[in-house]
């Protein structure tokens, strides 16, 4: 099966191309939107620019719109993005975890499109996310806190065996979806098996403001991965 691939370079959309593709599914584009409001309902907003680097690493092409991000308008640009590779596939891939309001309103767009929908991490263990995403070698960044107990110090930082036993003890104290399914965090996959290149960043700022923060991916290169 040929499909598409909402994308936003974070840990769930990559994570749900990995496991569509074990399944056989061809990708043959990844889509990514950029929300102009970073409150967008549908969108994730920080560093989504940096998928044009991810792509580039999987060698698969990239489509990229921008979005008002408007609740519900924004919808119309995730359709106009789809009918626009519409003949070169049969279904869609998204990385949704819990959250019904983002799969239904999807679910709709692709029956209009006719499109299957591929949903590989759908009510996953929320328990076992971290250590599925470690255990198959992922490398993942946090870029976006929004949640008491999560401070600035964890911008910027890489999960890995080192710090998830905190970083999982801090979501449980703190009543925070280890997914970031409510938009407690947000991340960037670094590096993962359908990499060629892996994503090294070079330069980035954090921005803090009340409670909540953002970790800015400013100048970022894709590197060889050495010994593979």
């Amino acid at each position: 099966m040929k499909a598409a691939a909402l994308f936003s370079g974070g840990k769930d959309s990559t994570f749900a191309i990995y496991q569509a593709m074990k399944q056989g599914v061809e990708v043959k584009y990844l889509i990514s939107i950029f929300p102009k409001n970073p409150d967008s309902y549908m969108f994730h907003y920080p560093n989504i620019k940096v998928t044009r680097l991810l792509a580039e690493a999987m060698e698969i092409p990239l489509v990229f719109r921008t979005s008002e991000g408007r609740k519900e308008e924004e919808l119309k640009d995730i359709e106009e993005a789809l009918r626009s590779v519409r003949r070169g596939i049969e279904a869609v891939i998204v990385g949704a975890l819990e959250s019904n309001y983002q799969k239904e309103r999807i679910e709709r767009i692709c029956e209009n499109l006719g499109l299957k929908v591929i949903a590989p991490l759908w009510h996953m263990d929320r328990d076992k996310i971290w250590k599925n995403l470690l255990d198959s070698g992922f490398r993942v960044m946090i870029t976006k806190v929004a949640a008491g107990g999560l401070d600035k110090s964890w911008l910027g930082r890489v999960i890995d065996e080192d710090n998830i036993n905190d970083f999982l003890r801090i979501c449980s104290e703190h009543g925070i979806h280890p997914g970031g399914e409510g938009g407690e965090f947000e991340t960037t996959v670094l590096d993962c098996p359908i990499y060629k290149k892996k994503l090294e960043v070079l330069e980035g700022r954090e921005v803090w403001e009340g409670d909540s923060g953002v970790y800015l991916i400013k100048n970022a290169i894709l590197i060889e991965k050495k010994g593979e």
